[in-house]
Order: structure tokens, then C-alpha cells, then sequence
């Protein structure tokens, strides 16, 4: 795959995990599936977000977030990547491990795009605020 940080391992079990892309109804709901959205408590008047669900695949969950840390630490397309930026903003906000795991759901996201539509990834494209 073109994705930074997402080499071959991480692009076959991607693959191997989702099986049919057409099995899903969104791109977003990959995440959701994969455990790296958060859950949800409400009861009464008491209603926040938890921590990450942490359903789905465990390995490829470790696989994306690894590819969103290298992302976030290795990569040298600071300004090139819409990514990478929107990464960095949200590390001086919410610190570096609930962004890696943000830019690790929005990678989902954008991987389960890619292989609905059968583009290429764009640096220049991606992420959005």
C-alpha cells in the first residue's frame, strides 16, 4: 500500500480482517468494529464517553496503531501530509497516545475507502477537521 507506516503485514491482514469491503455500510463503521472508537455510558443524567471499545481484532488494532505512531514520530512529510498535521494537532491537545489512536481509526477508515474504491492514497487528501 502507498500509506506511510503500513507495510505488507499490515496491508494483508487488513485485508484478511475485513474480508468484503461491501460488508460494511460506511467507512466509518470500520472503526467501530475494529474497537477504536469510545464507548459510550449513559444512565439517567450521567452520559460520557470510556476508553476505546477494544472489540474486533486485537492484532490488527496493534498493527494501525503502530502505523499511526510512525506516522506521528518517523515520517518526514510534516506539511505534505493532511494526516500527519491533523496527528500533530491532536497530540498538543489530547497527547500522544489518544492521538495515535485517532489517526489509527482514522486510518481504518481511510484503508477500508481505499480498497472499496481501489484508489491510491493522496498525501494531500485524507484528513479533515
Amino acid at each position: 500500500m502507498t500509506i506511510p507506516g503500513i507495510g505488507a503485514v499490515a496491508a494483508v491482514s487488513y485485508v484478511a480482517a475485513i474480508e468484503d469491503p461491501d460488508n460494511f455500510k460506511t467507512s466509518r463503521s470500520v472503526g467501530a468494529w475494529l474497537g477504536l472508537t469510545t464507548r459510550r455510558y449513559q444512565s439517567g443524567e450521567v452520559d460520557y464517553d470510556g476508553h476505546i471499545s477494544r472489540r474486533g481484532d486485537n492484532h490488527l488494532r496493534g498493527l494501525l496503531y503502530e502505523a499511526a505512531t510512525v506516522i506521528l514520530t518517523r515520517t518526514r512529510a510534516n506539511n505534505e501530509s493532511r494526516l500527519k498535521s491533523w496527528g500533530l494537532k491532536l497530540r498538543e491537545r489530547l497527547g500522544f497516545k489518544r492521538a495515535a489512536v485517532a489517526v489509527a481509526r482514522k486510518l481504518a477508515v481511510i484503508m477500508h475507502s481505499m480498497l472499496k474504491t481501489g484508489e491510491v492514497f493522496h498525501a494531500s487528501a485524507g484528513a479533515t477537521a
